[in-house]
């Protein structure tokens, strides 16, 4: 079977140079992949590059360069997906923002070994299992798919993860429809990741059989393959109104005050950014029984006891913690609770020594009922590694503050009694496959506060479309309070009931989604896309197997 005919930029010179060409179509390929990710959503390009990718790999003789072209792949994925990043370097003051470039680029350095892996792990055992080149290359699809949910998984836990922007994102649809993430409570989103290069191999499987058709062979190969791409563009962008809405009967508001982000810690606008979350905070009705939900960096006051009182003296309302707690309590009104984000400080022998970002939940007598700590943090941005070595260099972490973070215990459920059961994930967090509910309780829906404004403008709506996976995987719906967009209620079918776009003050008001019976993912985690993976890679030697004869 002949080769398949590559695209003008990608012929001639990729035989005259193979090494310098192959390597610049990876690195480009990588980055049109990441055209796939919101807010662009164009998945079609991601289909295309990685299709275009498994045949340029496909034709290399050497695991060395199998690695290399998998590492610029992934160097011009994550620089284009993940240059969001930069932004957050314009929102502080201790380095200067053209570092934010060089991190996103040194970041991707690090996160393109993954994509690497999995290119040398097919290669290798196609070539291995195959021997034969001309014939089992055309199986090359089928161990990359494989790989690559191994690897993506790897980069969720590896040096603590980063798992931003899995490849299965781009098969979300529009915020009322589902796309192909309709599959997720079977196959997780690592599973969705490999369906999406699975997808791809066979879009090059039909390219090449196109090729070697007759004419009356490619008319009706054409007109199927021009069917096939309706049919999966209509399953991508269908408002899912097949699905059946049901509301829960817990009553909520969730609040987005408007915070500009260079004011998020500036302590002349704590009292201004309180009367912005209390004036969207105020019941609409009375004796009504709600919670709240108050976004994360949102509110300054310290809500415990027990710190020195030169620091409440400093950040809270009237020097006092308890008077802060009282007036959220008259805020929310009576009957109602409120869950907010806030900071915990860490004392050793009278000393602030370190932080936690937490999630406090407060009564209206102003009663402190739970805390939840976050357990996923940002490196670099909530504490500094190293930071012996790295803080005379001048490096920073880029949330405010001296402090660095510490993380708490992980997933954990609440019993709010009239409210239900709340699962927390603060912020970043949310984007851990498989690590969002606590194993032992069952929420029935999660909470994601969050602080999107350093984010920049493909941050957020990235942030938000993992968000709704973590929803169809789960079966649970999420609320999102966030400090200046997107806020966003999601019910438990990953569709978007609500939101408020970025930059506007106001607040979401209704019922909580119901949730769904728990799904298969929320059974059995990661095992699902792991076993998929398995299941591609003994798929891939039984058909290079039988393709020797």
């Amino acid at each position: 079977m002949p080769a398949l005919r590559l695209p003008p930029f990608l012929i001639g010179s990729v035989q005259a140079r193979p090494r310098v060409s192959a390597a610049l179509a990876a690195l480009m390929l990588g980055a049109v992949a990441a055209c796939g990710f919101q807010p662009l959503a164009l998945w079609p390009l991601t289909l295309l590059a990685i299709a275009l990718f498994i045949e340029l790999l496909s034709r290399t003789n050497s695991a060395k360069h199998a690695f290399s072209l998998g590492w610029l792949l992934g160097l011009g994925h994550f620089t284009v997906g993940n240059f969001w990043i930069a932004t957050a370097f314009t929102y502080q003051a201790h380095m200067p923002t053209w570092l934010g470039v060089i991190a996103v680029v040194l970041l991707a350095i690090y996160l393109a070994v993954y994509p690497a892996l999995a290119s040398l792990a097919a290669w290798l055992f196609v070539r291995r299992l195959g021997r034969e080149t001309g014939t089992g290359m055309a199986w090359l699809g089928l161990a990359f798919a494989g790989f690559w949910i191994v690897t993506e998984w790897m980069r969720a836990w590896v040096f603590t993860g980063f798992a931003w922007n899995p490849l299965g994102a781009v098969l979300l649809g529009p915020y009322d429809a589902q796309g192909l993430a309709l599959l997720a409570p079977w196959t997780g989103t690592y599973g969705l990741s490999g369906l999406v290069v699975l997808i791809a191999a066979l879009l090059r499987r039909l390219a090449r059989t196109w090729l070697v058709a007759d004419p009356r062979q490619r008319a009706t190969l054409g007109f199927g393959g021009v069917t096939i791409a309706v049919v999966f563009a209509a399953v991508m962008m269908a408002p899912a109104s097949y699905l059946e809405k049901r509301e829960g009967g817990r009553l909520f508001t969730v609040v987005q005050p408007g915070i500009v982000q260079d004011q998020v810690g500036d302590s002349r606008f704590y009292e201004t950014n309180f009367l912005r979350l209390a004036r969207q905070s105020v019941p609409r009705a009375p004796n009504t029984q709600r919670i709240v939900f108050w976004p994360e960096s949102g509110l300054a006051d310290y809500l415990r006891d027990g710190y020195p009182r030169y620091l409440y003296r400093v950040m809270n309302y009237g020097g006092d913690p308890g008077l802060a707690r009282e007036r959220i309590g008259r805020v929310i009104g009576p009957y109602n609770l409120i869950m907010t984000g806030a900071v915990d400080l860490v004392i050793v022998n009278g000393e602030d020594v370190a932080a936690r970002n937490s999630v406090t939940t407060l009564d209206a007598q102003g009663n402190l009922l739970a805390s939840y700590a976050k357990a996923h943090l940002v490196p670099y941005g909530e504490y500094l590694p190293m930071r012996s070595i790295l803080e005379p260099l001048g490096l920073r972490r880029l949330v405010a503050g001296s402090l660095d973070f510490w993380p708490g215990p992980g997933p954990r459920t609440f019993d709010l009694g009239p409210w239900g059961r709340a699962g927390v994930q603060i912020c970043y967090e949310i984007v851990f496959s498989g690590e969002v509910v606590d194993p032992r309780v069952r929420p029935d829906y999660l909470f994601n506060p969050s602080n999107d404004g350093w984010f920049g403008a493909w941050g957020p709506p990235q942030h938000l479309a993992q968000a709704r996976l973590r929803a169809i995987e789960e079966g649970l719906p999420v609320l999102r309070a966030t400090t200046s967009g997107i806020s966003a209620v999601i019910d438990a079918d990953g569709i978007v009931r609500a939101h408020i776009p970025r930059h506007r003050e106001g607040r979401l008001d209704g019922r909580i989604p119901a949730p769904e019976p728990a799904t298969p993912f929320a059974r059995h985690g990661n095992a699902l896309p792991l076993a998929i993976a398995v299941a591609l890679l003994a798929a891939c030697a039984v058909a290079l197997r039988r393709s020797r004869g």
